[in-house]
């Protein structure tokens, strides 16, 4: 594949000031949609070391490089990170991130003209109990058309997530009962 991660030093996208949140990345030539951008790199932490340096508590505004990649890495790209730490989250995003066998790649999810900022949805998954602090330190300054207000994944995807764990549960339960019957009625 041409470009970044096939050898060539220089990346398709500049950092500057943005309008959105702090630095962005602008793309610096036009990128083709499907084409990688760039890997998003970065220290390995567990999420335990990743709680004792960021305490979002003590923030304002929510501001840290991290990268959950499972349920026990996540990559701080404050340290050791590259350029991949600016591009900044968008309710309608040009871009999309994936996981491959452990590493973070990030891809154009349609053409993206020169000057035109990357984003992806960081939809950060919520808990279900979050405070107003919270929603306020999460807030979105994308200002698309379809903006949710939050970086957070939209409230209607959580609840579908805890509608699919309650009836795998449900299931699961069903399943050991029938199961424990099958073997007293022997």
């Amino acid at each position: 594949m041409p470009g970044y991660l096939s050898g060539m030093t220089s990346l398709p996208f500049e950092v500057r000031e943005s309008p959105l949140a702090g630095k962005g990345a602008f793309a610096s030539r036009a990128i083709a949609r499907g084409e990688r951008i760039i890997e998003y790199t970065g220290e390995r932490i567990t999420h335990a070391q990743a709680d004792l340096r960021y305490d979002d508590d003590s923030m304002d505004e929510h501001h840290t490089f991290l990268f959950t990649v499972s349920s026990r890495t996540v990559i701080d790209a404050t340290y050791e990170g590259n350029e991949s730490r600016y591009i900044n989250h968008s309710c309608e995003p040009n871009c999309e991130t994936e996981i491959d066998r452990g590493r973070v790649f990030i891809f154009a999810l349609r053409d993206i003209a020169a000057g035109e900022e990357l984003a992806y949805d960081y939809a950060y998954q919520r808990s279900g109990d979050e405070t107003e602090k919270e929603e306020r330190q999460y807030r979105c300054l994308c200002r698309s058309a379809s903006c949710r207000g939050s970086i957070m994944e939209p409230k209607s995807a959580f609840e579908l997530r805890q509608r699919a764990a309650a009836k795998t549960r449900t299931t699961r339960a069903r399943r050991t009962l029938s199961s424990s019957g099958k073997s007293r009625a022997r």
